[in-house]
């Protein structure tokens, strides 16, 4: 398969655009037909068969505009609909026009960098390669170079040196670049790959020649070098943005998911925020199919044969066994006060990002007296509706007793036996009434009491906490403080309630 289309499956791969081997076959077919010389067609063409959901068509737009963005070694852009500029004196040295290595060619773009580094020739060299510092020998006449690096440096020609360090990117796996700290490494492999040592000891070279024509293209030779190290290192950073800034964007949202939710720096909530939408679009994904599948159901066969006796016994209508599912009811109590905020914000986030397949949620809140905050969920985005749910309840002194007493005035004639009834909190009373006997209420009335406590298990029953007098009337205890117990506590309860 064509080398440039297998990497660029893998970066769509990397950015989490699904593509099986029946599409990366088609997308072979597609390029045969189109080719690459029309950026545009290509595009549209390798759109119809790669992407499929809308997430993925914006993914394959990102990841397509940064793979070929057709930039040469001096790091300018050509798109696939821009033609040669006979105006541009850069375009006139790209392709077949830039050979040999006379003095005429001053005008190429190492020679400009030399311009430049004139007015700075005062300030100290800091590049890996500090060498003496010499009277600027000015342009005239040079030797021929002797190195295969050397002379494709002097031969002014853009697209060999792109290929050239195409070719040495290829050899060196730049792609397998992980992290930004990487980029130097990564150059200096490229360098060596491209013939540096060679280069660097025709500099030494040259430099010790009486000939001024030796020394002055022992000169050029080294400011062309110094030019070739900054369009490598632009090279491995692009590099490093096409492949490894998705790969880091994966392991920190994989980090993520497990660490605790209380050690998550705010400036990271977004991040998180995201993380949740994707486990509940998967989560999604996973039963509404299992639904549609329950749904077909066991064939009813007399009331089958009866529908069919007008055609002869011929079977044209299939009718299948009715069950009639009672649809169950979540209720979601949650701790906001402030040491188990966090985690009251992501479980809430987490169902009410499920509403394809979970049954309605209603929700609560307290840290001590409880209130239901399911019209604020209903009325503002989930964002929204969190953030003020946590600034009005998340003061006071947390009251576990005075909570369930609330309920129990307010809701207990609405809990039954399609009842799941999820508690969040770490169980800490403040050394009050923990009215447990309300919990028994609610466990011999419901379903289901899920009870998710953020603290580690080592940290229950110690100090204030009650959760052995909670943890006796409740169906389900764990340990729930990070994103990947989040998911799999939430999957289970799907699980049991389609």
């Amino acid at each position: 398969m064509d080398r440039t289309l297998s990497n660029f499956i893998r970066s769509l791969r990397m950015a989490d655009v699904r593509v099986s081997t029946a599409e990366t076959l088609d997308a072979v077919e597609a390029v045969e037909l189109v080719g690459y010389k029309d950026r545009k067609f290509l595009k549209e063409s390798l759109a119809l068969v790669l992407p499929k959901t809308a997430d993925e068509k914006e993914a394959f737009n990102a990841c397509f505009e940064d793979f070929f963005k057709f930039e040469d070694v001096s790091g300018e852009q050509k798109s696939g609909q821009d033609n040669d500029h006979p105006d541009d004196p850069q375009d006139e040295q790209t392709g077949e026009g830039g050979e040999g290595g006379s003095s005429d060619r001053q005008a190429d773009e190492p020679a400009r960098d030399s311009k430049k580094k004139k007015s700075k020739a005062k300030k100290p060299n800091n590049n890996l390669y500090q060498e003496e510092t010499e009277a600027d020998l000015g342009p005239g006449p040079m030797g021929e170079p002797s190195s295969e690096l050397a002379q494709l440096l002097m031969a002014n020609s853009k697209v060999e040196l792109s290929m050239a360090m195409a070719k040495a990117g290829e050899a060196t796996d730049v792609r397998e670049i992980q992290i930004f700290t990487q980029k130097g490494l990564y150059a200096r492999r490229i360098m060596d790959q491209m013939g540096l040592a060679d280069l660097n000891q025709e500099i030494s070279e040259l430099r010790e020649q009486t000939a001024i024509t030796e020394r002055r293209l022992g000169q050029e030779l080294k400011r062309r070098r110094d030019w070739l190290r900054e369009q490598v290192r632009d090279y491995v950073e692009r590099q490093f943005l096409l492949n490894a800034d998705v790969t880091g964007r994966k392991l920190r949202e994989e980090l993520l998911r497990k660490v605790k939710l209380s050690n998550v720096e705010h400036r990271n909530f977004r991040l998180i925020q995201e993380i949740v939408y994707k486990m509940a679009k998967k989560l999604t994904t996973l039963h509404s199919r299992r639904k549609k599948v329950f749904k077909r159901g066991q064939l009813n066969v007399p009331r089958t044969l009866r529908r069919n006796m007008s055609y002869d016994g011929a079977i044209f209508d299939l009718h299948w066994k009715s069950v009639k599912i009672d649809r169950p009811k979540v209720f979601a109590i949650c701790d906001v006060s402030g040491s188990v905020a966090s985690y009251a914000r992501f479980m809430l986030m987490f169902l009410y990002s499920l509403d394809e397949v979970m049954p309605k949620v209603r929700s609560f809140a307290f840290s001590s007296d409880l209130a239901e905050v399911t019209d604020l969920f209903n009325r503002n985005k989930i964002e929204d509706a969190i953030a003020k749910v946590l600034r009005d309840y998340s003061g006071g002194s947390t009251d576990y007793g005075q909570a369930l007493v609330d309920f129990r005035k307010h809701c207990m004639e609405d809990v039954d036996n399609r009842t799941t009834i999820i508690m969040l909190g770490d169980a800490r009373n403040n050394y009050g009434e923990t009215h447990a006997e309300i919990l028994k209420e609610m466990y011999d009335r419901s379903k289901r009491i899920i009870w998710l406590n953020p603290e580690s298990r080592l940290s229950w029953n110690t100090g204030d906490s009650e959760m052995r007098k909670y943890s006796a009337y409740s169906h389900q205890v764990e340990e729930c403080n990070s994103l990947m117990h989040l998911e799999r506590v939430v999957g289970n309860l799907l699980r049991q309630i389609n």
